[in-house]
């Protein structure tokens, strides 16, 4: 009998057909989006973060019964950043471990912890269901961020200090509405202890983390997908293509600001 794998590589082949793959799909939903985006640029809202002396940043997290990563590593980074006017939204993928009670543990007012009711539909096949994990979690955290910027990191990875500072003072002085940057990567050689740098020159699909973004609020609206697997694209980039398509403002800051972990070294 077919694989699982198979059967939902012909899916996929499918809804691409029955989406038109892009064309269509970007012909209809770009053109408001660009209007919406132009007449944004001209007003003073959308300019005042470019301005303000510590525009607030939102930091979004999303979670699952990861509850030590999260509170030993992954929060601990973020509050020890040198930037003081950030809010950190943690949000749980209906998480059935104690979350809760330790992020409650780390006593910080800067951090929101929501866990959702029920978890999100994902595909059942492990190589698609990487592709679009979590995708509930993010665009929850983004429905409740009240940032001028926001960011995002996943919750086994780690910020580097000074991170938030350097990347809000380049999106200023560049009039960036979106900043990306390299990363370091762990090796998962023999002990998992090495570390690569990936220096992401150029924005291209499987180059660039999550946790290595940070991007104007308006930008909000345009949620992660949770069918990019009927594109077979990743959902991080997938958005991030949408924003280059809108010809979203970029710049990249060249020091690595994250540690981005194996994730098959640190799953519980």
């Amino acid at each position: 009998m077919p694989s699982a794998l198979a059967k939902a590589r012909r899916q996929l082949a499918q809804n691409g057909r029955r989406l038109a793959a892009g064309p269509v799909f970007y012909a209809t939903a770009y053109p408001p989006l660009r209007r919406a985006l132009a007449q944004a640029r001209r007003s003073e809202a959308y300019q005042e973060p470019f301005r303000a002396a510590q525009p607030l940043v939102s930091v979004c997290v999303g979670t699952y019964n990861r509850a030590e990563l999260l509170t030993r590593r992954c929060l601990p980074s973020i509050l020890a950043q040198d930037y003081a006017a950030f809010e950190v939204i943690v949000v749980g993928d209906a998480c059935s471990d104690d979350t809760a009670a330790r992020v409650a543990a780390l006593r910080d007012g800067r951090i929101r912890w929501v866990n959702l009711p029920q978890r999100g539909r994902y595909p059942a096949d492990p190589e698609l269901r990487h592709m679009v994990a979590g995708t509930a979690t993010v665009n929850h955290a983004l429905s409740l961020a009240r940032g001028a910027f926001v960011t995002h990191l996943d919750d086994d990875d780690e910020y580097l200090p000074g991170r938030l500072s350097a990347l809000v003072g380049l999106a200023q002085a560049a009039r960036a509405e979106f900043v990306w940057h390299p990363f370091w990567y762990q090796d998962g050689g023999a002990d998992g202890t090495g570390w690569v740098r990936r220096d992401v020159p150029v924005l291209r699909r499987g180059t660039v983390s999550t946790g290595a973004i940070f991007y104007h609020s308006w930008w909000r609206r345009i949620p992660w997908d949770p069918r990019a697997y009927w594109y077979r694209e990743p959902g991080d980039w997938h958005r991030i293509g949408k924003f280059l398509r809108l010809g979203c403002r970029v710049a990249r800051h060249p020091e690595p600001w994250l540690r981005h972990y194996t994730e098959g070294l640190n799953r519980h």
